[in-house]
């Protein structure tokens, strides 16, 4: 018989997900057949597979500690030694972490070995705070920005708060706010609703406007519907300062958006913009995010962004 009582970061799983992750080697239909036995229980109870857990609940698992041990080897808990811990943290409770990503970091690795990144920031700062309690939950991020995109990024540092922020997004309930520098004079609002289509290889998105365009970068079938929303804050020196709400979250979405219109982002050489002294990537912060449930979080803007806003005449 396994004992073992449910950790904070635990809370929030699924029964039946927790137990595959307990036990890898298991098929999913036999851990199913194990909790219609009676064979896992919960606080000395049975309940269905999708239950969804709580931080202190003794789960009960009725195997033999040798068939335990052969069903679960595979299951590590990641060291954080050596790896940096420095994040800019904006919030944080027992569930949500909201951190504040500089400009020219990946959010994610995109390659094996790659360390220095938020993601890998943001375990290695709950490591070190003795937060990373199993080795069954990692912490994700909910929303990802470019790497020189700056700004507000969303951490699950529990099972069912991550569901629930990846809940908020795909309903479009939860609200995203960007600030941004354009090229151009722009005035008033406007909404931007042309669909989109990724060229994986070239790393590149293109708005459709037309049949054509979608042929022309894969077939109309991969076209995604996208809602970027602008409203201008000042203009000057034949340049903008914008305010960005993001309705859908396309890869690139903001950056091809703004292109489609003929004002590309200042500095961002991909779409279409131009260098900027020795600024070539798009100025781009994630500065404001609000919860369904009503929290707000706010983020400055970055320096190198607040010296190209001021230098143009922008009152910030």
């Amino acid at each position: 018989m396994i004992n073992r009582k449910i950790s904070t970061s635990e809370g929030g799983k699924k029964l039946h997900r927790m137990l595959r992750n307990l036990m890898p080697n298991i098929p999913l239909g036999q851990i199913y057949k194990m909790i219609d036995q009676g064979k896992v229980k919960v606080n000395g109870k049975r309940k269905n597979q999708n239950y969804e857990l709580v931080a202190g609940d003794e789960l009960t698992i009725y195997v033999e500690d040798a068939a335990y041990q052969e069903a679960s080897i595979g299951q590590k808990k990641t060291k954080y030694v050596g790896v940096n811990a420095n994040i800019n943290v904006v919030y944080e409770d027992v569930e949500l972490l909201v951190v504040d990503k500089p400009v020219g970091m990946l959010t994610h690795p995109d390659q094996p070995d790659q360390k220095d990144t938020l993601i890998n920031r943001v375990h290695a700062y709950l490591y070190r705070k003795g937060e990373l309690d199993s080795p069954l939950f990692m912490p994700a991020t909910a929303n990802r920005l470019d790497r020189n995109t700056s700004g507000l990024v969303l951490v699950g540092k529990t099972a069912g708060m991550l569901h629930q922020l990846n809940q908020w997004i795909q309903k479009h309930e939860l609200q995203k706010y960007y600030v941004t520098i354009v090229e151009g004079k722009l005035v008033g609002e406007g909404t931007l609703s042309g669909d989109l289509i990724r060229d994986e290889k070239k790393n590149r998105t293109h708005v459709v406007n037309r049949p054509s365009d979608a042929l022309r970068h894969g077939g109309v079938e991969q076209a995604k519907s996208a809602e970027t929303r602008y409203q201008v804050l000042h203009t000057g020196n034949d340049y903008s300062l914008v305010e960005v709400e993001l309705i859908s979250g396309r890869t690139h979405q903001i950056r091809s958006h703004f292109q489609d219109m003929g004002h590309s982002l200042l500095g961002d050489v991909k779409y279409g913009g131009r260098r900027f002294g020795d600024i070539n990537y798009q100025l781009l912060h994630a500065w404001r995010i609000v919860l369904p449930d009503g929290r707000e979080f706010k983020a400055q803007l970055p320096a190198e962004m607040l010296g190209v806003a001021h230098r143009l005449g922008f009152q910030v």
